[in-house]
């Protein structure tokens, strides 16, 4: 039988905890009384620097539940560095990891077929979405235009795939030989290389609580998965330049409008829009370049991805 973790990221997730603890509890119960997992596999709940209750009712759970346990992270370090704390603290503890989001979105029924498949030799089998249809036009034919980018520069990245996933000790192990910062798991776990397979499900509603990725950070999240990681000051310049194109474009419109009207000065419109169009790109290219060179200055600094700052093991 293996030996299984599961690990959960939380960030303010106060209102949606007593249902997720239930529910994977009593998931790691029945895999246990079924001789599926070993009896001492566990849940392990990872506090990312939360303002609210979470780490206080993880630290209750533990002590209510047998198979629950908190890591507390000193400060809020991002969904994709509190992921990685709970993978490599437990990866010389299990023979594998699965790692699910808080708001049980992703369909927890498919774990033992994940647990069958990794018995029968993947070393990483992906949690896929087999259909987008609660999500909106806008959400959906973003995140299959990321995908489509994303496979297009030449990224490896599984389609409708996020952070649900198990990984054998030994895709743990390669998980931990990649040492930079700027974590984009999406990305870095399909170049590890081991076997791999996929479980299909449909991806729920939450249930309670909000949703940790608004329009905003789901955009800049997306982002991210391109460069790698997002530099604030060479995003303002590069955003400098996307607003002074679109005030050229703005411009152009005005210029036609002058020109139907018959209110033109010769050269003038010309000279005008080129400048600001020009000086648009330059800034803009400017940003993109900036983002590589931020990218490669939080690489060279080698500050820690997170700090634990507590453990608890429950009963």
């Amino acid at each position: 039988m293996l030996k299984i973790a599961i690990i959960v990221p939380c960030y303010n997730e106060q209102e949606v905890l007593p249902n997720t603890v239930s529910k994977l509890s009593e998931l790691t119960d029945k895999l246990a009384a079924e001789a599926r997992i070993s009896h001492d596999s566990f849940i392990l709940f990872v506090d990312d620097g939360s303002r609210d209750d979470t780490w206080e009712l993880i630290g209750r759970y533990a002590g209510e539940y047998d198979h629950v346990q908190g890591l507390k992270l000193a400060g809020n370090v991002g969904h994709q560095n509190a992921l990685l704390a709970g993978l490599m603290t437990v990866k010389n503890e299990v023979d594998a990891a699965i790692s699910i989001d808080a708001d049980l979105q992703d369909d927890i029924s498919v774990i033992p077929e994940m647990i069958d498949k990794c018995e029968r030799g993947c070393d990483i089998v992906y949690g896929v979405r087999s259909a987008r249809k609660t999500d909106t036009f806008f959400k959906r034919f973003t995140a299959e235009g990321f995908y489509k980018l994303m496979k297009l520069m030449g990224a490896k990245s599984v389609y409708n795939h996020a952070d649900f996933r198990l990984m054998s000790a030994r895709a743990l192990e390669g998980l931990s030989q990649f040492k930079e910062r700027n974590l984009f798991l999406r990305g870095i776990v399909p170049t590890i290389g081991y076997k791999s397979d996929c479980v299909y499900y449909e991806r729920k509603e939450r249930t309670a609580g909000e949703s940790k990725y608004p329009l905003k950070k789901m955009l800049t999240f997306a982002f991210d998965g391109i460069t790698s990681f997002s530099i604030k000051p060479m995003s303002f310049i590069m955003g400098a330049g996307v607003f002074l194109i679109i005030c050229a474009i703005a411009f152009a419109i005005y210029a036609f409008h002058s020109y139907v009207t018959g209110n033109v000065v010769s050269g003038w419109t010309s000279i005008v829009l080129s400048l600001w169009f020009i000086g648009g790109l330059v800034l803009f290219s400017i940003g993109v370049v900036g983002q590589y060179v931020g990218k490669i200055y939080i690489e060279v600094k080698e500050r820690p991805r997170y700090i634990i700052e507590e453990r608890v093991d429950g009963k």
